[in-house]
């Protein structure tokens, strides 16, 4: 079982940025493609951003051109650039590994506590 513990949130300014981190512990993320989650109040989990083991990114169309998702494997830990962020970007954000199943990516092990961040003026 691998543990998640995400940072960097918080209140911010339409336009301005964050950047988010989550540590991980119990194994190597080196293995693992990795995700940022997201989840607004009243909603589900969704996935905006995924980093495979071999470095690809992808993002959901929302924060495309915003958002940059980065690895690094040596510290075990995962980032999530955040730029130009917008009142809808407000949700507790979360990270996991993912995998794929069907075409849909779903998390691997259980949520962590997550980070939560608030655009607004």
């Amino acid at each position: 079982q691998v543990q998640f513990v995400e940072s960097g949130g918080g209140l911010v300014q339409p336009g301005g940025s964050l950047r988010l981190s989550c540590a991980a512990s119990g194994s190597t993320l080196d293995i693992y493609n990795m995700g940022w989650y997201r989840q607004a109040p009243g909603k589900q989990h969704e996935l905006v951003a995924q980093v495979t083991n071999g470095y690809t990114t992808s993002y959901t169309d929302s924060v495309k051109g915003r958002f940059t998702i980065s690895r690094d494997n040596a510290k075990n830990t995962l980032y999530l650039q955040m730029n130009r962020l917008k009142p809808e970007d407000t949700a507790v954000y979360y990270c996991n590994a993912i995998k794929q199943i069907g075409g849909n990516w779903l998390p691997r092990f259980a949520w962590g506590q997550g980070t939560q961040v608030t655009v607004s003026t």
